[in-house]
C-alpha cells in the first residue's frame, strides 16, 4: 500500500496518543469507564495510522488481532481470557510472518530462551492447572516474537521486549504473585509502548528497504 499524503497519518497518531493518555490516566485514577472506552480505540487507531503509512498486511493484521485480545480481556466472562490469549497469539504469528527470515543475534536468542525457561518454571506451580499448558505455549510464541522483532532494528526489538514484559506482568497477576501498585497501569503502559514501537520499527525498516532498492 502506498503511504497517504497530507495530515491523515499525523491525525490518527495524535488520536492514538490521546486515547493512550485517557486510558492510562483512567487506570491511575480508578476511572473504570474511561478505561473501558479508551482501550478498544487504541489498536484500531494505530492500525489506521499504519495503513496510511503503507503498512504491510501482517502488521495491520497483528494490530487488529491485538485489538481483539484487548476487547476480550475487558470482559470477566468465563473463557474470555483463553480466547483473548488466542487472539494475541495469532497476532504474534502475524508479527513472525512480518519479520520473515531476517537475521537475529544467536546470543540474544540464548538470552530470550533462558528468560522463557526461567519464567515458565517459576510461574508453573502458581498458575491455575487449566492455564499452565496454554500459558506455556503462549509464552513460547511470545518469546519467539520478541526475539525475532530485533531483526527489524532496535526500535522494533525494544517493542518486542516490552510486549514480553507486559504479558509477563499479566501472568504474574494470574499466578497471584505480589504486584506493583496499580498493576493494570503498568501492563497497559508497556503494552501501548510495545505495539507502537513494533509499528514504528516495522515502518522504518520498510521505508529503509524501499530507499535502498530505488
Amino acid at each position: 500500500m502506498t503511504p497517504l499524503p497530507g495530515r491523515t497519518p499525523g491525525a490518527l497518531l495524535a488520536l492514538f496518543w490521546l486515547a493512550a493518555a485517557v486510558d492510562l490516566g483512567s487506570l491511575l485514577c480508578g476511572a473504570e469507564l474511561g478505561h473501558q472506552i479508551a482501550k478498544p480505540l487504541l489498536m484500531p487507531l494505530l492500525a489506521g495510522y499504519a495503513l496510511t503509512r503503507g503498512a504491510p498486511r501482517p502488521l495491520t493484521a497483528a494490530l487488529l488481532l491485538g485489538w481483539g485480545g484487548d476487547v476480550l480481556l475487558l470482559s470477566d466472562a468465563d473463557g474470555t481470557f483463553l480466547v483473548g490469549m488466542a487472539s494475541f497469539a495469532a497476532g504474534h504469528v502475524c508479527y513472525l510472518a512480518l519479520f520473515g527470515r531476517r537475521r537475529t543475534s544467536p546470543v540474544l536468542g540464548a538470552l530470550y530462551a533462558a528468560v522463557l525457561v526461567g519464567t515458565v518454571v517459576l510461574l508453573w506451580p502458581d498458575l491455575p492447572a487449566d492455564l499452565r499448558v496454554p500459558v506455556a505455549g503462549y509464552s513460547l510464541l511470545l518469546t519467539a516474537m520478541a526475539y525475532r522483532s530485533s531483526s527489524l532494528g532496535p526500535v522494533a526489538g525494544l517493542g518486542g521486549a516490552l510486549f514480553l514484559l507486559s504479558d509477563t506482568l499479566i501472568a504474574t497477576g494470574v499466578a497471584e504473585w505480589p504486584q506493583l501498585p496499580v498493576p493494570d497501569f503498568w501492563v497497559m503502559l508497556t503494552y501501548i509502548a510495545a505495539q507502537y514501537l513494533l509499528t514504528a520499527g516495522a515502518l522504518r525498516a520498510m521505508y529503509g528497504e524501499r530507499r535502498t532498492t530505488v
